[in-house]
């Protein structure tokens, strides 16, 4: 593959592509489906596809690793998925893909601000300007009330557990950093994947009306939306993710990720009928632009 001009870079690329798609679908699903059942059903589809993706490659699935680091993947799984994944779906059932691609954004400078704290890393000006660039943007939605079928206090909603959302993703990321150097790529997905999983089991058993709440996974209607979704963004944008990192420079890959927004907006639109307002188009040049100076500066 390497012998293949810019194949980490259009990898990114379709990463960011087939993710966008997934958030259309992922927010159909949510017409429908509890945010927990549908983070659960993406999770345990994703788990079981996998399992034989490492067989594959020959990935092993027990590496000679601490009782700690162990932990600290099964931790960024619970963090990353079960609170991170689950807050997003509330938060794209409150306020749309388009708003949702918006306060993506924040994950770039979420990233660097914890990387400064947990990894003592440092901020660079270019960096500061493009945090406050997505600040401005995210701070914008605020005021879109417009052609919103959503109240006020329901916008406010979705954009607070949209910011917590990517928070948590974020730090599911900064916990993991120092490890993964030395990991196989493959084995770090799959057992934040198992951490993902048990987790959403412990909460599900202790959640009142945990029947009601899985009760749509068994039914077939929408059911080509949550599994075209979980397996086109958790398992084919992931991959395509993977490839991205390692065969392009890490800034350059987390820069081109972030395209996925404009996609998420621009299909938004087209599939979703979701308002393509100047304020709106504002916001996202606002947003995409500090993410690009994050992740470049």
């Amino acid at each position: 593959m390497d012998s293949i001009p810019y194949f980490g870079e259009i990898s990114a690329f379709i990463s960011a592509v087939f993710w966008a798609f997934a958030v259309i679908l992922f927010k159909k699903s949510g017409e429908r489906l509890h945010p927990i059942a549908l983070n659960l059903f993406k999770i345990s589809l994703s788990l079981f596809l996998f399992i034989p993706t490492m067989l594959i490659f020959n990935v092993a699935f027990f590496p000679s690793i601490s009782w700690n680091e162990y932990f600290i993947f099964i931790l960024s799984g619970v963090v990353g998925m079960v609170i991170g994944d689950t807050l997003f779906f509330k938060s794209l059932n409150c306020i749309g893909a388009g708003l949702s691609a918006i306060v993506d954004c924040l994950y770039s400078p979420f990233i660097i601000i914890m990387s400064m704290i947990w990894l003592a890393e440092s901020l660079t000006v270019l960096q500061i300007i493009g945090v406050a660039l997505i600040v401005c943007a995210v701070l914008s939605t605020l005021n879109i009330k417009k052609r919103i079928p959503v109240s006020h206090r329901e916008l406010l909603r979705g954009i607070f557990w949209g910011i917590l959302a990517i928070f948590a993703m974020s730090l599911s990321v900064v916990i993991m950093k120092p490890f993964l150097d030395r990991m196989a790529v493959l084995w770090v997905i799959m057992i934040r994947f198992v951490g993902a999983l048990v987790g959403l089991l412990i909460l599900l058993a202790f959640m009142p009306g945990r029947k009601q709440i899985l009760a749509p996974l068994f039914s077939f209607r929408g059911f080509a939306y949550t599994f075209t979704g979980s397996f086109l963004g958790q398992y084919i944008a992931v991959i395509f993710w993977v490839i991205g990192f390692k065969f392009a420079q890490a800034s350059e890959a987390s820069a081109i990720n972030q395209t996925s927004n404009i996609f998420v907006f621009i299909f938004a639109a087209l599939f979703l009928k979701e308002p393509f307002t100047i304020r709106r188009v504002i916001a996202l040049i606002l947003g995409i632009s500090g993410a690009f100076i994050v992740a470049l500066g």
